[in-house]
């Protein structure tokens, strides 16, 4: 007598990264994590920046192309740093879609009546502010990367000089405000709720983080929205 045997077919595999995709806090917890990383890289990218205030050095080359040419030389730093930004982003941006879409497709009817009660205009308007800061950060790397727009006369590895010359050209300055005040607003609700999303759910900690993500988030967009306004007041220029 013969005994069918059943094959049992074993429950496919997910990896962690794909386990947390699944769901809307895992979702949540790798828009944090990604957060992160973009956040400590606009820090340092403003600290770089900086090294326009600081002209020449004593060879009479200016400081920040020094620092340019710097990067550009080693580069395993420049193009892993390139990837790791890549897929932080790519992460970051398919999650607030998916997110907000998950958002309305949860609620395909808007309320009469809408009540924002404990949010800001930046928790209120965060998907958008991204929005802002991604079309930036395009116009951005095709102005003062790649000198395809608002920068007379470009000049491949003179940053000082495509700075000075591009930030008063045309709309580049409206673009800088914008961009700053977008990201400003996106920086302080992000810092704030990476704590949450990270499990830091004390009250406490909540009211102190909330005014050190504000804090930080203010001081980032104004020193970066001093370079368009040195170069057009005068202050910086070649």
């Amino acid at each position: 007598m013969s005994v069918a045997t059943k094959t049992v077919t074993a429950p496919p595999s997910f990896s962690r990264v794909g386990v947390l995709w699944a769901s809307t806090v895992g979702k949540k917890a790798l828009m944090a994590l990604t957060g992160i990383l973009l956040s400590l890289f606009v820090l340092g990218h403003l600290l770089g920046n900086l090294q326009l205030y600081f002209g020449r050095d004593s060879t009479g080359a200016y400081l920040i192309n020094k620092y340019a040419e710097f990067l550009h030389h080693n580069k395993p730093l420049l193009y892993g740093t390139r990837t790791v930004l890549l897929v932080a982003v790519l992460i970051h941006v398919i999650a607030a879609f998916q997110l907000q879409l998950g958002k309305g497709a949860a609620r395909p009817v808007e309320y009469h009546q809408k009540e924002s009660v404990n949010s800001t205009v930046s928790s209120r308007y965060m998907f958008w502010t991204g929005v802002v800061i991604f079309f930036f950060v395009i116009y951005h790397l095709l102005q003062l990367t790649l000198g395809v727009v608002n920068v007379p006369g470009f000049r491949e590895g003179d940053v000082f000089h495509n700075v000075t010359v591009g930030l008063r050209t045309g709309v580049a300055p409206l673009f800088y405000v914008v961009g700053m005040i977008g990201l400003g607003l996106h920086l302080r609700h992000g810092l704030y709720s990476t704590f949450q999303s990270l499990g830091a759910g004390n009250p406490a900690v909540s009211q102190w983080a909330l005014k050190w993500a504000a804090v930080v988030a203010t001081v980032i967009a104004l020193v970066n929205l001093s370079f368009p306004l040195a170069v057009l007041a005068g202050l910086v220029k070649g």
